[in-house]
């Protein structure tokens, strides 16, 4: 019976103790929490990886990172693009940077434009800034444009604009 009391007299006295410390804590650190989650979406999300037993048909858009590595038929536009060495684009690529690892059938409009050695490009470059390493296979044109991601839109109007005054006349 003694074992009993001397057990429950401790217990409470010191349990009333802690129990009063951790509640203290624990709402200084819940705001703490909500200031760290509040800063984490400001954190650029990954980049999307399509792997290379991916086959997709159709375009693609996004204002994050993408990095592919299998088969896309269509257009991309992104921040950040990264063609693997495994992977083939057939369609108009658009990003401020596109590193190319792999294949690319079509145009590639962008701020930053880099072929690796690996590179097989066949289309025109349309760029502010390139880096073609040696080694890389390029079939096309390469022009340099202060606003390359732009002016592409641009181009067509232009082109029709002088086409319909003599259409007209």
């Amino acid at each position: 019976m003694f074992s009993k009391s001397k057990i429950n007299e401790p217990g409470p006295s010191t349990d009333a103790a802690k129990p009063a410390a951790p509640p203290a804590p624990a709402p200084a650190a819940a705001p703490k929490q909500s200031e760290f989650k509040a800063s984490a979406p400001k954190a650029k999300p990954p980049a999307s990886i399509l792997s290379a037993d991916l086959h997709i048909t159709g375009n693609m858009k996004t204002t994050g990172d993408i990095q592919v590595e299998g088969t896309v038929e269509g257009d991309i536009r992104a921040h950040l693009l990264t063609i693997g060495e495994s992977a083939t684009i057939k369609g108009e690529v658009i990003a401020d940077d596109v590193v190319i690892n792999g294949r690319i059938v079509g145009r590639v409009r962008g701020l930053k434009v880099r072929l690796t050695s690996t590179a097989r490009v066949e289309g025109d470059i349309i760029h502010k800034t390139i880096a073609i390493e040696s080694g890389a296979h390029f079939e096309g044109s390469v022009q340099r444009q202060d606003d390359p991601l732009n002016s592409g839109s641009a181009k067509p109007k232009h082109a029709a604009a002088p086409a319909a005054p003599p259409a007209g006349e």
